[in-house]
């Protein structure tokens, strides 16, 4: 079984991840922003989620800080991320990419093409293991 960390400020959003997951038999962690993610993850590091989704606009720490946190620490750098924010402009996914993302979607995004992105994550990410 799957386990993905979902990073969104917005718990409408959280809980539309959460059912299209859980639908799927892929357990779900929830964090509301970066810094609360970073604890999860740092009191979690047996126990790490095979995709972290997070969005972009939060309080504290932002999409883009804390995906550039996770890319940079030993214990979580090969964890894909998934940026997915309504912030759709060609600049928002090219900083987004370069900020270490593994793929970068748009809200609003149909469930069916997220499962698509999140299994061709799960793939590549068995592939380079």
């Amino acid at each position: 079984m799957y386990t993905v960390l979902v990073v969104d400020d917005s718990q409408a959003s959280r809980e539309i991840y959460s059912g299209i997951l859980q639908s799927h038999s892929i357990k779900v962690i929830e964090a509301a922003n970066g810094i609360d993610a970073q604890q999860k993850l740092k009191s979690s590091t047996s126990d790490l989620p095979d995709l972290i989704i997070t969005d972009v606009v939060m309080p504290e720490m932002n999409g883009y800080e804390f995906c550039r946190w996770v890319k940079n620490n030993p214990s979580t750098q090969k964890i894909p991320v998934l940026v997915c924010s309504s912030k759709n402009e060609e600049f928002d996914r090219y900083w987004g990419m370069k900020q270490g993302a593994d793929a970068y979607m748009t809200k609003p995004f149909a469930p069916p093409d997220l499962l698509k992105t999140i299994k061709d994550l799960f793939a590549n990410s068995k592939a380079n293991a």
